[in-house]
């Protein structure tokens, strides 16, 4: 939630306008696209490499200090990144990306633990295909997504909410809806971000590396998309053990 806070204010204190150069929008949606793509890469192969190791399995979830000690340090990651990208230089911008996305792997290697690889491997494709037709449609659409998107960060606030409070309950039931709606949510979120980030880069000069800085923080945000959506259409669709 902070990422998209930070996103926001990054792209309000720029002052809307038509694009000047349509390369150079390609250019650092390019950068977007390459970097979120390799973090889901590292990611991936983390997840492979911590999930085939009992020794680092039984390190990592035997104890629940260290896992829950990585789930905190994953919000920190966002939240330092987010804060401080004005500040960072465009190597450890990039640098820091890269170490959430491992520590992001090795907390998702349950999830090999839990469902065939058949299925993750299928929910990845449909997750790709769904995710990369509501790209395209964030970036060709010429409707102005932003109330939209308003709705879909508020109702993610609601999902989270809704998420904790069931830690408690316990509800299979209702887990299964939140999962439904965390897809609808990430789906409209993908698009709402696309735009925003279509929007934020025609104000753009030039592919330097205070714009390059902001397509990291870009690749970040659709990176969270992703995942978030594969776990949910995981959580639906995947074939448990």
């Amino acid at each position: 939630m902070n990422n998209y806070e930070n996103f926001n204010a990054i792209s309000d204190r720029i002052r809307e306008g038509e694009v000047d150069d349509e390369s150079i929008v390609r250019k650092l949606m390019q950068k977007v696209y390459t970097w979120m793509a390799v973090a889901l890469a590292v990611t991936g192969l983390t997840a492979w490499y911590v999930a085939s190791s009992p020794t680092m399995l039984q390190a990592i979830f035997g104890n629940r200090i260290v896992f829950w000690g990585l789930i905190i340090l994953e919000v920190g990651f966002v939240f330092g990144i987010s804060r401080a990208i004005n500040r960072l230089s465009l190597t450890m911008a990039t640098l820091l990306f890269m170490i959430y996305s491992v520590i992001n792997g090795v907390t998702l290697s349950v999830l090999l633990l839990a469902y065939t690889l058949e299925s993750i491997g299928s929910v990845f494709f449909i997750t790709a295909g769904t995710f990369g037709a509501m790209a395209f449609i964030g970036y060709t659409t010429k409707t102005d997504l932003t109330k939209f998107g308003q709705i879909m960060v508020m109702a993610l606030i609601g999902l989270i909410i809704a998420t904790v409070v069931n830690l408690f309950l316990h509800s299979s039931g209702f887990a299964m809806i939140l999962n439904y709606l965390g897809v609808l949510i990430f789906v409209g979120l993908t698009a709402y971000d696309v735009q925003k980030l279509k929007n934020l880069f025609s104000q753009s000069g030039g592919v330097t590396e205070e714009w390059q800085k902001l397509a990291i923080l870009g690749a970040l945000t659709l990176y969270l998309d992703f995942v978030n959506l594969f776990i949910k259409l995981l959580a639906i669709m995947g074939k448990r053990k």
